[in-house]
């Protein structure tokens, strides 16, 4: 039942976040320090911007695949775009990722932070190649609005 509510209630909160975001003092997105950001769902049209005025190289989507067709990039569109991209699809409005799902995330954007910030020992994520600190850059974690399951 959730997840037919959440899928029924998508675009309508997604077209009444845009509406606010624009009426209203709230910023799409917001950089929690010089390696992370936390947002809404990048859109597909200004991505290409963000990504170089904000140095994306990875991006956290806890959205679930029908959420990211219409308007959102996935893994293969990031990829043309070379970012790098982690879905760990979780229901909207009434769940929250579960603690594997939150261990994978960090052990993704931990090979995104400089040396000295990363967590020593933390091993990649399973197929990734990559060893803690090999691309540093911003990491965008987001959602749909960029309040709760990212968040």
């Amino acid at each position: 039942m959730t997840a037919m509510f959440a899928r029924v209630s998508f675009y309508p909160t997604l077209f009444y976040n845009v509406f606010m975001e624009k009426v209203t003092k709230r910023n799409w997105y917001d950089r929690i320090d010089e390696n992370m950001i936390l947002g809404a769902l990048p859109f597909r049209s200004f991505a290409p911007e963000m990504i170089k005025q904000e140095n994306i190289k990875a991006v956290v989507s806890m959205n679930e695949d029908y959420e990211l067709w219409a308007f959102s990039n996935n893994k293969d569109r990031w990829a043309k775009l070379d970012v790098e991209f982690l879905q760990l699809a979780t229901t909207d409005i009434f769940e929250a990722p579960c603690q594997d799902k939150l261990w994978t995330g960090v052990r993704f954007i931990n090979g995104f932070l400089p040396q000295d910030k990363c967590i020593a020992g933390l091993p990649a994520v399973e197929g990734e190649q990559k060893a803690p600190g090999d691309r540093v850059g911003t990491v965008y974690v987001h959602c749909k609005a960029g309040r709760t399951r990212s968040a």
